[in-house]
C-alpha cells in the first residue's frame, strides 16, 4: 500500500518572519538549510593586473543556451570584495570547481588578504592562462569556466549577483570517461566538495543514488483529478 503524502501528519514547524529577523539569524538560517551548496572558486584580475582568488558558495548553473552561471559576493564589513570589485570593472571571471585535494588550499584563499596580494600564490596553486579572458584559471582544477559578466544586480547593501555567459570550459581528461565525441564527466573521479552548514563544514559530494525520471503516460494519478477532503476543508478556510 502507498502512504498519500496529504494523509501523513503535517510536522511541527516555527515560524521566522525575515521582516524583523536580524541579518546575522537570516544568514545562518539560510546557509543552514540550503544544503550541501556547490563552490565556485572565483578567480579575477584587477585593472591593474593583480590576480585575486577567492570560494563561493552562493553558487549554481542556471542556464545552457546560452549557458549561464550567477555567483553571490557579500561584502566585507569594511569594504567591497575584491571579486566583485574585479568583475564589475572589467567583467570577466573565471569559475574553478573544487576537489577534495584542493580543499585545504581553497581554504587558504578564504583569508581576508589586502587587495594587493595574489591568493594563488598565497595557496601554492599554478595557474594557465584563459583562451577568451583575462583572468587565469587554476591549474590543478578538474573543471574551470571562462565567464564575460552580462548581468549585474545589486539587491541589498554590497550584496551583488553576477550572471556570468560561459565562453569556454576546461575538463581535466582524467574525470572524462565515455564517447570521446560525447563524453561525460564521472562525478566519482570529480570528487568535488561542497558547502554546509556554519563557518567550517564541507562536504564531499560522493553519496549518489538515482531517481528514473517518470513519463506523465505512465504514472497520471487519480488523485489529482479529485481534491481530498482535507484539500477541500483547507479551501473553505
Amino acid at each position: 500500500m502507498t502512504l498519500r503524502l496529504d494523509d501523513a501528519p503535517a510536522p511541527p514547524t516555527r515560524h521566522f518572519d525575515f521582516a524583523t529577523l536580524p541579518a546575522p539569524d537570516r544568514y545562518r538560517l539560510l546557509t543552514a538549510a540550503v544544503l550541501p551548496r556547490p563552490i565556485a572558486w572565483a578567480v579575477t584580475r584587477s585593472t591593474e593586473g593583480r590576480v585575486n582568488a577567492a570560494p563561493y558558495s552562493f553558487f549554481n548553473v542556471f542556464g545552457s543556451d546560452p549557458p549561464v552561471v550567477c555567483l553571490g559576493v557579500l561584502a566585507r564589513p569594511d569594504r567591497p570584495k575584491d571579486t566583485a570589485v574585479n568583475i564589475r570593472t572589467t567583467r570577466e571571471f573565471v569559475i574553478n570547481l573544487v576537489p577534495f585535494a584542493l580543499a585545504e588550499a581553497m581554504n587558504l584563499t578564504c583569508v581576508e588578504a589586502p587587495p594587493e596580494v595574489d591568493e594563488t600564490r598565497l595557496a601554492g596553486l599554478a595557474t594557465l592562462p584563459s583562451v577568451a579572458v583575462r583572468p587565469p584559471r587554476i591549474a590543478a582544477s578538474p573543471v574551470a569556466f571562462e565567464c564575460r559578466l552580462i548581468h549585474e544586480f545589486e539587491s541589498g547593501p554590497g550584496q551583488w549577483l553576477f550572471v556570468g555567459e560561459v565562453l569556454h570550459a576546461h575538463v581535466a581528461t582524467r574525470v572524462l570517461t565515455g564517447n570521446p565525441d560525447r563524453p561525460r564527466i564521472d562525478h566519482e573521479a570529480l570528487d568535488l566538495v561542497a558547502r554546509m552548514h556554519g563557518p567550517s563544514a564541507y562536504l564531499r559530494t560522493r553519496d549518489v543514488f538515482d531517481l528514473v525520471r517518470p513519463v506523465w503516460a505512465d504514472t497520471a494519478p487519480q488523485s489529482l483529478s479529485q481534491p481530498t477532503e482535507s484539500h477541500c476543508k483547507e479551501r473553505q478556510e
